[in-house]
């Protein structure tokens, strides 16, 4: 990191607004930069803390937001340390619930935080230097006597302080004591990994700012704290989520990715450009409504780009246009096969298989006139079609999805 010159502290100050810039949150006021400036004395790195539990497979741009200033704090030196908290999963983060979240199996646990640590290294430096990946079970499957000591730390009423509890115990709705224990194993986390700094939304701000009280409770310097922005999702109102269907993966392919980031209504627009490429939206030329156009445009050629590669973008973007534009089929389609002996084809069932959506909402889907078969947009009800009908057909499946069906 270099040794303290005359001019550290105005370098820390300096460092410290620019890692905090799109917070909401730089807590307490001037932690970020004493921080920085200690590191610097000591030639050593920040470990700079996240911590998430793997309760879905997929992470989508909301993640990203978080996991970008992860970055940042990785390309100015120092050191992340990412908490898979597979130990915490199975109680449930209460944040922003009303009721306690149902618990996951070991097994879902285990797939989920497999994915997910994949998916984070598409926007984080894997260099080992820079980089440390834990889970929380290393240090939370503790004692009995090592539970009572972390529950000594907090009294009830911090807790009837946070504000999602205090909603339910005014409403003389249940909270159970597993909820009560989950910002005590997350504050945990803090301790095990000598957390510098640490990162979260800002739904997480009470647990983040209870782990510098326990990291206090332990004798540890207290870390500081940034919480970002929560990402709206394609809807433009409601917190990206898988489970509301308004997100963009960060798998997805680069076609859905680019759809989908057309899809999101311009008021929205800012904060995608703000919180994913860090900049701001460009000024305007022309007409309000082209230039708009325009902007949305580029803002999907770079996700699109820094999720795959600039030539992705440029492929995704012909491919919008070719479908989306001039209403023609993509140049490239994948295959559906069905048994050749079949004389019925059930579409709910193909769609189903081939594009992870139940059967129920397939059915809704060609029942809305969502379904074509060729040229054929089908009729409500119209979910058997004949083989001999079906075969070297094209099936378009709302405005994105298709596939060729053949008799294998």
């Amino acid at each position: 990191m270099g040794i303290t010159t005359p001019n550290a502290t105005d370098a820390a100050a300096n460092d410290a607004e620019r890692l905090s810039r799109n917070a909401v949150d730089s807590l307490p006021a001037g932690a970020l930069a004493e921080k920085l400036r200690v590191a610097a004395r000591e030639e050593r790195q920040l470990r700079v803390k996240l911590g998430i539990d793997p309760t879905a497979p997929d992470i989508h741009l909301g993640h990203a937001v978080v996991l970008g200033k992860l970055r940042e704090f990785q390309d100015a030196g120092h050191r992340v340390v990412l908490i898979v908290g597979d130990y915490t999963a199975r109680v449930g983060d209460p944040s922003g619930r009303s009721s306690l979240r149902p618990m996951l199996s070991g097994e879902e646990i285990d797939a989920n935080a497999a994915t997910f640590q994949e998916q984070a290294l598409k926007i984080l430096d894997p260099d080992p230097e820079r980089l440390e990946v834990r889970r929380n079970s290393e240090w939370l499957d503790m004692s009995l006597v090592e539970l009572l000591g972390l529950l000594r730390t907090t009294t009830v009423a911090q807790m009837l302080e946070r504000d999602d509890f205090a909603k339910r115990w005014s409403a003389s709705e249940p909270i159970s004591m597993l909820e009560l224990l989950y910002p005590l194993l997350q504050g945990f986390d803090s301790v095990a990994i000598h957390s510098d700094v640490e990162l979260g939304g800002t739904d997480q701000k009470f647990n983040l700012l209870l782990g510098r009280d326990i990291q206090r409770a332990y004798g540890q310097p207290e870390q500081a704290v940034l919480t970002m922005p929560i990402l709206v999702g394609t809807d433009g109102h409601r917190k990206m989520s898988k489970s509301l269907g308004n997100h963009i993966g960060v798998t997805d392919s680069p076609q859905e990715v680019y759809g989908k980031t057309l899809s999101i209504p311009d008021e929205a627009m800012d904060a995608y450009y703000r919180l994913l490429l860090g900049r701001e939206r460009p000024a305007a030329v022309g007409s309000a409504a082209s230039a708009a156009r325009e902007a949305k445009r580029e803002l999907a050629r770079e996700l699109v780009s820094w999720l795959y590669t600039p030539a992705d973008a440029t492929a995704a973007e012909s491919h919008f246009d070719r479908v989306f534009v001039d209403g023609e089929a993509p140049e490239q389609i994948e295959d559906a096969e069905f048994l050749a002996a079949q004389e019925t084809l059930h579409l709910p069932a193909l769609i189903a298989e081939e594009f992870g959506m139940s059967r129920s909402d397939a059915r809704r889907l060609i029942d809305q006139g969502g379904v074509t078969l060729g040229q054929d947009t089908l009729a409500a009800g119209e979910h058997d079609v004949a083989a001999a009908r079906a075969d070297g057909q094209i099936l378009k499946v709302g405005r994105r999805r298709f596939r060729r069906l053949r008799r294998a």
